[in-house]
């Protein structure tokens, strides 16, 4: 039975979100409408969701990702006998069932009555997915493609702290391809396929928690180098490709597998002290290289910041005041060699990328981190 929800944030921020939902139909005509919600069912889901994660399951901070779907819409799934009712005692007992990353609660509604009808590793295109990252953090997001590695996300909802994401004022065309990835824009499927390999590269970097900053520079040139102190210490002789086509009459799973252990051994490579260079095209050039300003450039002045949330305005900074050593070093690097791709993680949790503004002739800095929560 659907209640009236007590979490303020959940009636602020349902209609949003269900506009996105609907727009999904427009964009996508063959999006299944049953999967559509509307907001009285956004409002219930994140309600119980946000009272869930307040609780303790023998004294673990619980950690759920819930996916509204039918179980005859979910591959891959385990169903229940016995159907539980969605509640937050229901949701924090099974909590440990889904702990596993790729893992659903499957959660749907006969009669306006909303139950938990079992786990699935599989839910299908613009199914609404909302997230317990932690106690009063929530996030809202639905799947775009068969083929990305990571949701798109719609909100994110931190006690009364409300972030919708907002793909209107950006300007894609002057930003980098892992943003139109994470907005669910891409130019092509390679395309696509390309950019959610620095998606991915920016997950592993952010898991182990030490700070991060990776350069992605053109393959063809050797100008990095001017900004690079040298010797290198971690300088890469053979130059592995982090992904490829597979083989004609490859198995995807074993392509996808070899993929995703080469990014994680990058993100690994990222935690030692310095920058993590690769190409365009996904090879490790180096590791553990010191930034510099090229002796053909001039220090970088000032630089501007956004953040793709509503409400949001463009912020123009010193370059002094951006954050510690590695913001730093990765606008002067971005600010000396425009055709290249600097991407910082902060111990903090924040994200940023840095590319060259050809219209304003600026250096931009584009916080991330809500979109890869």
């Amino acid at each position: 039975m659907i209640s009236e929800p007590t979490y303020l944030a959940a009636k602020i921020v349902s209609d949003r979100i269900a506009a996105h939902f609907e727009k999904q139909v427009g964009l996508h005509p063959d999006a299944e409408r049953r999967l559509i919600p509307d907001i009285p069912v956004i409002e219930t889901i994140i309600d119980t969701a946000f009272w869930a994660s307040l609780r303790r399951e023998e004294g673990y901070e619980p950690k759920i990702s819930i996916a509204f779907a039918p179980p005859d819409m979910a591959g891959n799934s385990l169903v229940f006998h016995h159907r539980q009712r969605f509640s937050p005692h229901n949701l924090v007992k099974l909590s440990p069932a889904v702990l596993q990353p790729g893992i659903h609660l499957g959660v749907w509604m006969d009669d306006d009555n909303f139950h938990i009808w079992g786990t699935t590793y599989e839910v299908p295109l613009h199914c609404m997915v909302v997230e317990v990252v932690e106690a009063g953090l929530l996030v809202v997001k639905q799947k775009h493609s068969d083929r990305a590695g990571k949701f798109i996300n719609i909100a994110v909802l931190k006690g009364n702290q409300i972030k919708i994401m907002d793909d209107n004022h950006w300007g894609l065309t002057d930003c980098p391809g892992i943003l139109s990835a994470l907005l669910g824009f891409s130019a092509s499927s390679t395309a696509g396929e390309q950019e959610n390999i620095l998606v991915q590269l920016a997950l592993a970097m952010r898991s182990h928690g030490r700070g991060a900053l990776l350069l992605v520079v053109p393959p063809s040139s050797s100008a990095w180098l001017h900004s690079i102190v040298k010797p290198i210490n971690y300088l890469v002789n053979h130059h592995p490709a982090l992904a490829s086509h597979p083989d004609e009459g490859a198995p995807d799973i074993a392509y996808s597998e070899m993929t995703a252990k080469m990014i994680s051994a990058v993100g690994g490579y990222s935690a030692i002290d310095g920058a993590t260079v690769i190409t365009h095209d996904h090879r490790l050039l180096a590791f553990g290289a010191k930034v510099a300003r090229s002796p053909h450039a001039l220090p970088v002045a000032q630089l501007m910041i956004t953040e793709p949330v509503a409400g949001s305005a463009m912020q123009l900074l010193d370059a002094t005041n951006i954050g510690g050593t590695r913001h730093l070093a990765a606008a002067q690097f971005v600010n000396d060699q425009h055709d290249s791709l600097a991407m910082v993680a902060s111990q903090d949790g924040t994200f940023t990328v840095f590319s060259w503004s050809e219209k304003q002739q600026l250096v931009h800095g584009h916080r991330i981190d809500t979109l890869l929560m």
